[in-house]
């Protein structure tokens, strides 16, 4: 693994590298427009040059394909009292919430030149988080039926994925150590479970980059990238002026 704190800026050769975008905490439309930016280049290309984001987002609603507005467990009053917005989708998946604390993990990939069908990139998400989960001893469930993982306490983890011209976006979402009362304005994929954490898994602080740099280390390796880089934000970003959100 090389890693450059430096801005890194597309190139005409050719490369089979995954370029991994560490964005910090910003908006749900600034991370949309850079894999739709990463979307656009990815298809042009021929060779398996892939792209990375990861992230945290402000809070917000999104629902997907498979969701619908009975999914939110809170009236729209309290939405607007909340401050949260409600965002439609073109993913798979249904409602799922965003914020601080949850872990989003966008990877921008050529599915036909890596070798994959939605099934098995769908395995290799998940895999990903089960492997990290196994390096903090953390055990995980799995289901065939429903996007998500689980652990002793519920569902931490869910998928929202996207295929474009066979380029994969949107992608993995975990709940490290955000605040439940939100998560749980949505229903959970697996309905007899609730939503949960790693850090109320564990009953201990875990640390955003320990779960961060585990799983960036584990999809690349899962989606067969010999060479991974890692940059700090990236040049195209457009970030909007934070809000200040005070749910007390």
């Amino acid at each position: 693994m090389k890693f450059e704190s430096t801005q890194w800026s597309p190139v005409s050769r050719a490369s089979d590298a995954l370029e991994v975008h560490l964005l910090g905490l910003v908006d749900f439309e600034s991370a949309l427009f850079l894999q739709e930016r990463f979307v656009y280049e990815i298809s042009g290309r021929q060779d398996r040059f892939g792209a990375l984001l990861v992230c945290e987002h402000p809070p917000l609603l999104t629902i997907g394909r498979e969701g619908s507005r009975a999914d939110v467990r809170c009236e729209s009053a309290d939405l607007v009292s909340r401050q949260l917005e409600i965002r439609w989708i073109n993913r798979g998946g249904g409602c799922i919430v965003h914020g601080p604390g949850q872990l989003a993990v966008y990877p921008i990939v050529p599915l036909d030149r890596l070798g994959f069908g939605l099934q098995q990139y769908r395995q290799c998400l998940e895999a990903a988080v089960v492997q990290t989960c196994q390096d903090l001893r953390i055990e995980t469930n799995v289901s065939q039926s429903y996007p998500g993982i689980s652990c002793r306490g519920g569902q931490f983890s869910t998928l929202g994925i996207a295929v474009k011209s066979w380029v994969a976006y949107h992608g993995l979402f975990v709940n490290v150590n955000p605040r439940l009362d939100l998560m749980r304005l949505a229903k959970p994929s697996q309905v007899e479970h609730r939503l949960t954490s790693l850090e109320a898994q564990r009953a201990r602080t875990i640390s955003m980059h320990s779960v961060r740099s585990r799983i960036i280390q584990h999809l690349a390796e899962l989606l067969c990238y010999d060479q991974f880089h890692i940059h700090t934000g990236h040049p195209l970003l457009r970030r909007t002026r934070t809000k200040v959100y005070d749910y007390a």
